[in-house]
Formats: structure tokens, C-alpha cells, sequence
């Protein structure tokens, strides 16, 4: 260690000799006393004062003991899920619960809570998902009560996404229902093979349990008229309803609003939704994970035709969603949100004389109700017009009843009031004049002069529009970052010769990548699907799927031969592909004739409907390879996929196999219909269709 201490220096001159210069520059330093502290005394005094000061009256004091308060635990604010507490909080007496997929048993759902009005009651419309249903034994506990139930079928006789709960529910309760008075309306269409059969399981289960039927199981289909079918229902549920409990309906036939229009002159733009699913300019900063209600918006980074001729555009389009996390199998289904065109927003805003920039809030007049907006707001109209709202299909009679007192014209008001009764007259002209005419809202506000609505009513009243699912036409393990859609272009004239143009369709096809820089978008997501490949790379599949019903099978194809590539023994794959004709509209003809010289695909057999006299199907080409098809089924363990049209295509590739079933391995018609139904209970034929 060094030690630093302060000297005083003093010279003793002795004699010496020097030269006269240095004799004299002693003789001055004789004269002038020298300093008591130099610069470098100087320096390390100021350095230890510096420090002293610093110690002294900047550091850093002891800080008392802080005082420790006794805890007080926070309570957080937990959902109401007590539809029961919720009934009585707010005097209901009727609650009507939806399994809906796509938004149909959700609307018919508001439809009978707001008739309940009508009837001296009162109603609320509940999803399954937010509500503890095993608290409906309780039920009773409510005078005049009753809970009713409009439930849809989704895929394979499967219940919504929002009802599963409520399902595995009915599935595994014993409770006694005894008391608890309910109906059912189920959503469907028959050319499923399982027709309505959640609302089927719904009103056989709950009245297994205890509980009392207030009036018969209503069987809507999609593929006649779920309208009409409805309507139908309703007209004698209410009637059995008011007999139960002995009251009468008040005669209150006029429109009721649920949605008070609220106009905002002075807002922040920044507060308005632009387009947004769920959360605010969710689309400017996006946040994982993405669902229904935060879609990722994925560039469109390709855009082509796949048919080299006819009338028709068939394309193939390509999605990044590089950075998404988003995950997906071959099989599953993507979801995108498309925006209705342009002109027909435009049309409706010039037709009604409205602003459509104006920005507003619907706001439910029912301050307990949880659905507090009809959609996201505040907003502009343009906004709920473009991005919200269905004004492309056909309105319901509903729609058509509520719209109908903006009728100056007593005629056309009157042909409005009885398209939505369920007289024999009104159900065929609501038949003739909207659904096979094909009349939009547009069509009719421009084919009813006399009908001016106020805007906010009618986008209270219209339904929301909803997502467009697309089987996924690539690989996960070969485009880990891109998802692939096959889609067919919908646009044809309508008898009262206006063009229809189908939605998503149209939108997708306008999504044409440049080169100026500029990226197009799609707000998607992903839902899985049972759709599989056999967890045994080695299990022969045998694929059938015309048209665009070829799209999994691409994703399948592709799959393969990647398990090809990784020296994974790969069985049998065989396509059973159709289209009308050879030299149009044999989609992806390149890259299938290239898997089948590559041994990918083991067979790839086409049928041109069209490019001879007699039309051949893919069922007849079925047919025409009985026995090597019976033998991969039954002696092979071969899985079957069908994907496509479920009318008439997925009926006939039924009946093939049945045939086959019969003529090459021996069995009756009944056994080769329970034969079926074992593989599809065993997943090993498996259907993606739609009608």
C-alpha cells in the first residue's frame, strides 16, 4: 500500500561552484519564498475533500422500516356464468341456447327470444359455451320457465364448436330434469349422412333425463328451405308454449327494436373499428394465437388460373403465414373473412340517401344482455356494410317483416307482411319472389321503390357475415409456411337478370400479386378437421374428389411423397379425379401426371364427364375397378376419403360402394350399408363435402 502524506519542501543551497547564471537564479529564489503546496498537493486535497463533502451529505441515509399492512386479497371480477341467476337478476322467463356454427341457430335463436315479447313473456338468447348447463335442473325453480334449444348439425353428425360442452355434458349427467319444460329446433340438411343429428340427441336426451317436452322436435334442412321450415315450427311452438302456461299473445306485432342507434360527430378515429374481428386495430398489430375472432392477415403470395379453357375461372391461390405460429395438417380447413363488393355497398348507401362514412354505434337496449353490439362498434356504416354484414344472400322472412312498416306503398308493404307468414300464399311467394329470383336487400330496395328503411335498422336486422372455409390444398410438412387454396369463381345471371357474384370467391380472385410492392391480405385462420391421412404411412388410400373437391388430395398427395423422401414405406395411393373435359378443366394435370410417373401416385384415374356422348362419373370408373378396390378395402385396410359435392357426387360414391360391396364380396344391401358405416365409425371412410 501506498501511502500519500503532504511534505513541506526546503531547499538548503550549499556552495557550490556555478557558472554567473545559475549564481544569480539562486540568489532570486533566495529572495521569493516558495509555495507551502504545489499543484500536486493541490490536486489530492481537492480530491479528498470531495469526498468527504460526498459522504457527509449525499449518501444514501438509512431508510426506515416501511410500515407492512395487513393484506387485503383482491376479488377479481368472474363472468357471470349462472344463466339461472342471470334469468331471475333480470326477470326472464325464457332462454333459448344455440349450438350454431355459421351463425344461422344463432340468429333463429334472437329470433324466438324477441317473439317471447310478443307472447307476454320474456326471453334471452344464451351460448352453451358461456353458461354452466348443468344447472338447468334449476330451471324450475323460475315460474312459467322453459329453455329452448336451437341446435345445428356440423361435419359428421357432430355439434358445434360452441355446444361440445354442453354435449359431453348431456352425454356423461344424470340429473333429474323433472320440471324443467323445453323444445328443440334442430339445424341440418339431408344429404348429410347424419341429418340434424345433434338436435335429434338433444330432445331424446333431455327428455330421457326427466324433463318435460313442451312441444315437437322441429327438423330444419338446409337443402329445401331451413326458412320455411322454421317459420313453420314456430308458428305452432308459441301457441303450445301459451297453452302451457295458460296466457295469450298481447297482440304486439310491430317492429321491436333490440339496438338503439347512437351517432358520434366528435370522435378519435383511432377508437374506430376498421374492419376487426375481435380487438381494436388487431389487424395493425397483430398477436398470436389467431382463432374466429383474431384472424392473422396473410399476404397473398400467389394467384393463378388452373383451367386452360371454358367460361369458368378456377385458381389456385397461395397464403404466407410465415411469423404466424399458426400450425396445420393436411386435411384441416381454412377460414378467411372475405368483403362484400364494393358496389353494392355503395348501391345501398345511394339507394337509402346515407352517408356512409358517418360513424355509429348500435347499442343493445338490454343493458344485461352480453351481446352488447350487433358488431364491432363504433364504426362507419361503409365499415358494417363492407366487412360486418351478409348483404349479399337472400334476407329471411324476418327481415322482410321487420322492413316492411318503411313501406309507403300499401301493396308492397302488404306482399312483405305475407312473405313472412306461414300461409301457403306467403311461403310460395317468398319462395318465387326472393329465393329462386335470387333478390338481395339491394335487389329489393331497388325493385320496391316505395321501401326507404332507416340505415341503422336494417343493419340491426341483417345478418353478420361470416367466414368462408376452403379445404387446404398443401402439405404442412412440404409448405410449412404456406397454406393453399383451391376455390371455383361463383358468378352466373339470376332470373331477373342481375349478375350474382359469390362473396369470398370474387374477392379471392381480385387478390392479383404485383410487383409494385404492394401486399394483399386475408384475414384467416385455421380450423382442424377429422379429415386424416392413416396414422400408417403404409395403409393404401383411395381418394375420390371431382372439381375442386381434389384439394385435400393435394395436400395428401404432396404428403406422401414427402414420406416417400424420408424412406418411409408409403401404400397404395389412388385418385379417382373428375371434370368435364380433358383439354379445359383438368386441374393440376401437370403436377399429378408427374406424382404418378414418380410412383407417388400409384394410380390416377380421370373421368371427363363431357368429352364424350355418355357422361361418365367418377362412380362409374369406380365401378370399372370392383375387384381391385374390394380388395384394398377389405383385405387391405385401405381408408376411403370422398371430398366434394355432397348432393348428388357423395350419394353416388355411396351407392357404388355399395354395389361393389354386393357384386364382388357377396353381401346383401343391408350388410353392405352396415359395412360402410363400421368403416366410418372406424375413420376409415371419411367425408368432406358440401352442398
Amino acid at each position: 500500500m501506498k501511502t500519500i502524506c503532504f511534505r513541506r519542501h526546503i531547499c538548503f543551497l550549499n556552495s557550490v561552484k556555478m557558472e554567473d547564471s545559475e549564481s544569480q537564479l539562486l540568489a532570486d529564489e533566495e529572495q521569493t519564498p516558495e509555495p507551502l503546496l504545489s499543484s500536486l498537493d493541490i490536486f489530492l486535497f481537492s480530491l479528498i475533500a470531495g469526498l468527504l463533502i460526498y459522504w457527509f451529505f449525499f449518501r444514501k441515509k438509512t431508510e426506515p422500516v416501511p410500515e407492512i399492512k395487513p393484506f387485503t386479497p383482491v376479488t377479481p371480477q368472474i363472468r357471470e356464468t349462472s344463466f339461472i341467476e342471470k334469468m331471475k337478476k333480470t326477470n326472464r322467463n325464457i332462454v333459448v341456447f344455440y349450438g350454431s356454427q355459421t351463425g344461422t341457430a344463432e340468429e333463429f335463436a334472437n329470433r324466438l327470444a324477441k317473439d317471447a315479447q310478443r307472447y307476454g313473456m320474456k326471453g334471452v338468447a344464451a351460448d352453451p359455451e358461456e353458461y354452466d348447463l348443468s344447472e338447468l335442473s334449476r330451471l324450475k325453480e323460475i315460474p312459467n320457465s322453459m329453455a329452448v334449444f336451437c341446435m345445428a348439425t356440423y361435419g359428421e353428425g357432430d355439434p358445434t364448436d360452441n355446444a361440445q360442452e354442453f354435449y359431453d355434458w348431456m352425454q356423461g349427467t344424470d340429473d333429474d330434469l323433472e320440471g324443467v319444460n323445453f323444445a328443440v329446433f334442430g339445424l341440418g340438411n339431408k344429404t348429410y349422412e347424419h341429418f340434424n343429428a345433434t338436435g335429434k340427441y338433444t330432445d331424446k336426451r333431455l327428455a330421457e333425463l326427466g324433463g318435460k317436452r313442451v312441444f315437437d322436435l322441429g327438423l330444419g334442412d338446409d337443402d329445401i328451405n331451413l326458412e320455411e321450415d322454421f317459420i313453420s315450427w314456430k308458428e305452432q311452438f308459441w301457441p303450445a308454449v301459451c297453452e302451457l302456461f295458460g296466457v295469450e299473445a298481447t297482440g304486439e306485432d310491430s317492429s321491436i327494436r333490440q339496438f338503439e342507434l347512437v351517432v358520434h360527430n366528435d370522435i378519435n378515429m383511432n377508437q374506430v373499428y376498421t374492419g376487426e374481428m375481435g380487438r381494436l386495430k388487431s389487424f395493425q398489430t397483430q398477436k398470436p394465437p389467431f382463432d374466429s375472432k383474431n384472424p392473422f392477415l396473410a399476404t397473398v403470395t400467389g394467384n393463378r388460373k388452373l383451367n386452360k379453357g371454358g367460361n369458368r375461372h378456377l385458381m389456385h391461390i397461395e397464403l404466407d403465414i410465415t411469423d404466424s405460429k399458426i400450425r396445420y395438417d393436411s386435411g384441416d380447413h381454412v377460414a378467411v373473412y372475405p368483403t362484400n363488393d364494393a358496389a353494392v355497398v355503395n348501391g345501398i348507401g345511394e339507394r337509402l340517401g346515407v352517408d356512409l362514412d358517418t360513424v355509429i354505434s348500435l347499442k343493445n337496449l338490454d343493458e344485461e344482455s352480453n351481446k352488447k353490439h350487433p358488431f364491432p362498434c363504433p364504426t362507419t356504416y361503409r365499415t358494417a356494410l363492407t366487412h360486418y354484414l351478409d348483404i349479399n344472400n337472400m334476407p329471411r322472412t324476418n327481415v322482410l317483416y321487420e322492413l316492411a312498416q318503411y313501406a309507403s306503398d300499401p301493396q308492397e308493404q302488404e306482399n312483405m307482411r305475407k312473405m313472412a307468414s306461414a300461409s301457403p300464399e306467403g311461403k310460395a311467394l317468398y319462395q318465387s319472389w326472393v329465393l329462386d329470383s335470387e333478390r338481395n336487400i339491394l335487389a329489393i330496395l331497388e325493385d320496391l321503390p316505395s321501401l326507404n328503411p332507416p340505415i341503422d335498422h336494417l343493419c340491426e336486422l341483417l345478418p353478420r357475415l361470416q367466414a368462408r372455409y376452403y379445404s387446404i390444398a398443401s402439405s404442412s410438412k412440404v409448405y410449412p409456411t404456406s397454406i393453399h387454396i383451391c376455390a371455383v369463381v361463383i358468378e352466373y345471371t339470376t332470373k331477373t337478370e342481375r349478375v350474382f357474384k359469390g362473396v369470398a370467391t370474387n374477392w379471392l380472385k381480385n387478390k392479383e400479386v404485383t410487383d409494385n410492392g404492394h401486399k394483399l391480405t386475408v384475414p384467416m385462420y385455421v380450423r382442424r378437421s377429422q379429415f386424416r391421412l392413416p396414422f400408417k404411412p403404409s395403409n393404401p388410400i383411395i381418394m375420390i374428389g371431382p372439381g375442386t373437391g381434389i384439394a385435400p388430395f393435394m395436400g395428401f398427395i404432396r404428403e406422401r411423397a414427402w414420406q416417400k423422401e424420408q424412406g418411409k414405406e408409403a401404400g397404395e395411393t389412388i385418385l379417382y379425379f373428375g371434370c368435364r373435359h380433358k383439354n379445359e378443366d383438368f386441374l393440376y394435370q401437370q403436377e399429378l401426371e408427374e406424382f404418378e410417373r414418380a410412383g407417388v401416385l400409384t394410380q390416377l384415374n380421370v373421368a371427363f364427364s363431357r368429352d364424350q356422348e355418355h357422361k361418365i362419373y367418377v362412380q362409374h370408373l369406380l365401378k370399372k375397378n370392383k375387384e381391385q378396390l374390394w380388395k384394398l378395402i377389405h383385405s387391405n385396410n385401405a381408408h376411403i376419403y370422398v371430398c366434394g359435392d355432397a348432393r348428388n357426387m357423395a350419394r353416388d360414391v355411396h351407392t357404388a360402394f355399395y354395389e361393389i360391396a354386393e357384386e364382388v364380396g357377396g353381401l346383401t344391401h343391408t350388410q353392405a350399408v352396415d359395412y360402410f358405416k363400421k368403416l366410418m365409425t372406424k375413420g376409415r371412410y371419411s367425408q368432406d363435402v358440401w352442398s
